[in-house]
């Protein structure tokens, strides 16, 4: 199928996006690597009258550090993130997450801004946003302003970006002093969607873990923090904590939802497996 007819409006500012979204509002829509949107236009699933494309707009892309805060702007590829040293040693969880970020073609011009605009509830980049406490910057003819990761993600598709707003780069913390980061999935095929993952976070010192976090995806209609699953897997340490225990904690975090592949059941299952990695990794010397 082709898409129905639309306007495609170019800039090579913000500004200028910010002014072309002004004026078309909900009508509109960004187009920065497409490679989510362009396939949703083919088949209909989304019908935007206007796309406003990014791709010329200056100070949108690069990853920097100032002090402690790395900076992705919205343009950067996932290529350029996969492959950053400034990644991988002050955000290591992305660099984990990277090589399950999509197919090489998608990875050369999909976008950072984009996969976590787009919010697909399976996707890795909202989780480990959310995992992270990223700080998503947005701007609009009024202005810009920040929203943390965990404000951000509203629901299926849904963020806390308004009509005339653009996403213009997300902030990170770097990594703490003893920070180990897990991430584990299971997709069909390496690159796809996952129909299950966990993000996971903790200070080692010594043989002790500390400040345990986990984040879902795949299970939910948005990236979720599972505060149960990480009081109980820290009081069950050293010793791993029982499958069945681990359901009952991820049932009190998140009512998990059925897909056309998996039941909630079968989901609670691989989650919990899942969750059995990530600590293993955690625990063990020399984690990332």
């Amino acid at each position: 199928m082709k898409p129905r007819p639309f306007k495609l409006i170019r800039v090579d500012s913000a500004e200028g996006a910010s002014e072309a979204l002004a004026r078309h509002g909900e009508e509109a829509r960004i187009l920065a690597g497409g490679q989510s949107l362009v396939p949703m236009m083919n088949f209909r699933v989304a019908a935007p009258a206007v796309l406003v494309d990014i791709n010329a707009c200056t100070g949108l892309g690069g990853i920097t550090r100032t002090g402690d805060i790395i900076r992705l702007g919205a343009l950067t590829r996932h290529r350029e993130t996969a492959t950053s040293t400034l990644v991988a040693d002050a955000l290591p969880l992305l660099a984990m997450a990277m090589p399950h970020v999509g197919h090489l073609a998608i990875c050369n011009r999909g976008t950072f801004g984009g996969s976590l605009a787009h919010a697909d509830p399976a996707a890795e980049l909202p989780a480990c946003a959310l995992l992270l406490d990223g700080s998503v910057v947005i701007g609009s003819l009024r202005g810009e302003r920040r929203v943390a990761a965990a404000d951000f993600f509203r629901g299926l598709y849904t963020t806390a970006i308004e009509p005339d707003e653009l996403l213009l780069a997300v902030e990170f913390q770097a990594r703490r002093p003893n920070a180990v980061f897990a991430f584990h999935e299971l997709a069909r095929r390496h690159g796809d969607f996952a129909l299950a993952g966990i993000a996971a976070s903790a200070i080692r010192v010594g043989e002790m873990l500390g400040d345990i976090a986990f984040v879902g995806f795949g299970i939910a209609d948005r990236p979720v923090l599972l505060p149960s699953v990480a009081r109980l897997a820290a009081g069950a340490l050293p010793r791993l904590p029982q499958i069945a225990a681990l359901k009952e904690a991820l049932a009190a975090d998140v009512e998990i939802l059925p897909d056309n592949q998996q039941s909630p059941a079968m989901k609670a299952h691989i989650v919990a497996e899942l969750i059995l990695d990530a600590l293993g990794q955690l625990s063990r010397k020399g984690t990332a």
